[in-house]
This record gives structure tokens, sequence and C-alpha cells, in this order.
């Protein structure tokens, strides 16, 4: 797909998507809890749809509507009402790490299997935490596809890394009110993306179930049960939207992106921070957020250890900045749906752009010509997306496979289109 440059400033208004994060942690936690919860603004993308026939393989009954922009999820109290499934899962990372936890709770076999990329994407840190709390399961790469012998969740003290992925606690965590007896849960190590693990007991409490906490060190929860929702609000993802808050960088102008606030609790609405130390104008309304770019875009030094998914955003804007950028704190990136830091530089490379390369992170130097190119994806949406901003200004960018967008943001190039229009 060629981008076509868009020639004058911006002064756009988007919706972007419902968030992802909250979407899978909403259709876990409704399943968990007895009776009908509605979900609204569910994210209807790969990754949601993969999750939603796991469910449905395991026995849950789901409704959608589309006319209301609801879905309905008919939980089972902490029951797993199938016995035996094998779930694909596609290259759904967070699906892969929330059920091979939630199949603990059930009494069968349980295979979670994904794409070949699947295969190569860890989850042996979680399985050691499960079988300290009684799981048994067979995984022999550390990878997918995993048995999981369903039996019921003990409990007790168990511990679990930190530094790989905060989907693992995050997992436990919403599963852990149905073990027999309370949990306790130690983290080793630096945790990764520590707002997500926010977000998780952000929802958790939304459902009924609270847990007692020191720091992000250690959890404890005793066995309780998760109250069903009548009509749970799923807002805009933080991660989608950051493309929308980066375009201006490139272009100019302002973009509004509705259904969001910098109160959100997802992690990623923090690359709103990031672009006002760039230099950015950041502006807030009753349910939008602004961003208006700065006469000069200025490069900086930044841990995104907490918001790796915005990286390649933050890639993407780089060459066009004053001053060189430096990224760091991202080596969980590399297993992620491509190893994403060596994707940056090579595409980065492909366009002209100097770029040194870290074990964490990358160092982008400004100040080239872009060249046009054809921007390989590796199948990884953020790829995609972030690098199709490149292309709003600089003629000649074609996004390989830019399908692949449909895991998160099936309609992101309709949208990002929908920049040309002044509708602010």
């Amino acid at each position: 797909m060629l981008i076509q440059p868009i020639p004058h400033p911006l002064a756009a208004t988007v919706n972007v998507p419902g968030s992802k994060s909250l979407t899978n942690r909403a259709l876990l936690v409704a399943a968990l809890a007895e009776g009908e919860t509605t979900l609204r603004n569910a994210l209807e993308s790969d990754d949601a749809r993969y999750f939603i026939q796991a469910l449905q393989q395991l026995g849950f009954t789901l409704s959608n509507s589309p006319s209301t922009n609801s879905l309905s999820v008919f939980g089972h109290d902490g029951k797993i009402p199938a016995h035996r499934a094998e779930l694909f899962i596609g290259n759904a990372g967070t699906a892969a790490r929330f059920l091979t936890a939630f199949v603990a709770l059930g009494q069968g076999e349980f295979v979670i299997d994904g794409e070949p990329r699947m295969r190569e994407r860890p989850i042996g840190d979680l399985l050691a935490t499960l079988a300290q709390l009684g799981v048994t399961a067979d995984c022999p790469t550390a990878c997918p596809p995993v048995k999981v012998y369903g039996a019921g969740l003990r409990g007790g003290r168990a511990t679990i890394a930190g530094n790989v992925s905060s989907q693992y606690l995050s997992g436990l965590l919403m599963v852990a009110p149905y073990a027999q007896t309370p949990i306790e849960l130690m983290v080793t190590g630096q945790l990764n993306s520590k707002p997500y693990v926010d977000l998780t007991l952000a929802l958790m409490a939304d459902f009924g179930v609270s847990v007692e906490r020191d720091g992000y060190q250690r959890f404890f929860i005793t066995p309780q049960r998760y109250c069903a929702v009548r009509d749970y609000l799923i807002e805009s993802d933080a991660s989608a939207a950051s493309y929308f808050f980066a375009a201006p960088a490139v272009c100019g102008g302002t973009v509004r992106v509705n259904q969001i606030s910098r109160r959100s609790q997802q992690g990623d609405i923090a690359f709103l921070e990031v672009l006002a130390q760039m230099g950015c104008e950041i502006k807030e309304g009753a349910n939008w957020i602004e961003v208006t770019a700065p006469h000069q875009l200025r490069g900086m030094t930044v841990d995104m250890r907490d918001i790796s998914d915005t990286a390649q955003t933050l890639a993407a804007i780089a060459p066009f900045a004053t001053s060189p950028t430096t990224i760091t704190g991202i080596a969980s990136a590399r297993a992620k749906e491509t190893d994403r830091i060596a994707a940056m530089c090579a595409e980065l490379t492909r366009l002209g752009v100097q770029v040194e390369e870290y074990p964490d992170g990358l160092k982008i130097y400004p100040g080239a010509a872009l060249r046009p190119a054809t921007i390989q994806t590796y199948n990884d949406h953020r790829m995609a997306m972030a690098f199709a901003l490149i292309g709003l200004r600089v003629p000649g960018v074609s996004i390989e496979n830019p399908g692949c967008v449909s895991k998160t943001f099936p309609k992101y190039f309709e949208v990002l289109g929908g920049l040309r229009v002044d509708s602010i």
C-alpha cells in the first residue's frame, strides 16, 4: 500500500477502536463472573476474535450486538464448562498467556497453540509459577504449544519473573480469586510494563475483587468472586491512539482523538508525556485529547520499559526531530510479534536513516534525506501502523502486507486517511 503524503498541516478528529488490553482482560473476568456481563466498545480485531473463539470452545456463550456495539459474556462463576479443548490463538500473545492461566481452573486437558511466530514466544516463566501453585503442564520448548492438565488452582505462595512480560502476572492475578486457598505472588527481577498491572488490578476492582499489594513486589489474593457488570464501557485504545497523537509531529497541525482521557489506566497514555517533552502541545477536553505540533521537534532519551508498544511510534517520528532520539529499556520487545528492535533498525536504515542498535533499544539520528522505500512489516501490526506515519510526509513510502493491522485495528488505514479532512 502506497501512503500518500499530506501536504498541509492537520486539523483532524479521529475515533480509534476500544482498548485491546481492556477488552482481553474484561473478556476473561466476565467469563469468570457469574451471570451476564455486557461489554460496550469492545475491540473488534483478529486478537479479540481468537480470544472469543477460545472462550466459545471452552463452553462459554458470547453474544454480539453490532447495532449497539456491545458484546455479552455469560460467566460460569469460575468454572470452565468444557473438559477438553484445542485452542488456536494465532499470534495473540495476550490470549496465550491469559488463557494458559485460565484453563488451570478447569478439569481436563487443554492445548494452547498458534502461528509459527507464537511458537517462538516464551511462556516458560508463567508455567514455572503455575507449577508452584499445583498446575501440571507439558511444554517442551518453553513456548507454545502448551498442554495444561486442569485440576483447579491449589493456591499457595509462588514467585513470578517480571522481566519478560507483565502479562504472566496479570493472567495469574485475574484467575487467583478462584484458587482453592489464598495466593501470594512474589515478583522476581524488575517488572516490565508496570502500568498494565495497574490496569489489571483496576479492572478486577471494577468487577468487585480486591488485591492486597506491596508495590510491584508482592500481591496477595484471597478466594473471592467477580460480580457480573451490566454495562462495562471499554475506552479507546491508547496504543492505537499513539499513531494519531504522533501524526502532527510529522505533518504539523493538530489532531484530536475522541473517547480517551489522560486519566486513563492504560499505560500507553504516557506516550503523551514523551510528545510533550519533544515540544508538542497537549490539550484535553471532557472526552478527547488534542496534540498540536511544535515549531521544532526535539529529540530525547527515554526509557520506554513501561510503554514499549509505543516505541515504534516514537521511532517513526524521530527522524524529523532536530537532535538524536535514544530509546532504552525495551529488551522485551525482541519477543513480540517480531524482534521489534531489529525490525525498527532495519526499516529506518532502508529509509536512509542512521541508527545504532543496542540490546535494549536504539538511537536514531535525524538529518538524512529520507528516501522512498517499501517498509517490511514482519507481519507485525505495529510496524505497519507506525511506519505509515513516515509516508504522510515522505513521498514513495509503501507498506508491505498492510492487512496485518487487522490484528488490533482493522480499519487503521481508513482512519489514517481521515487525517486529510479538516474536522476540528
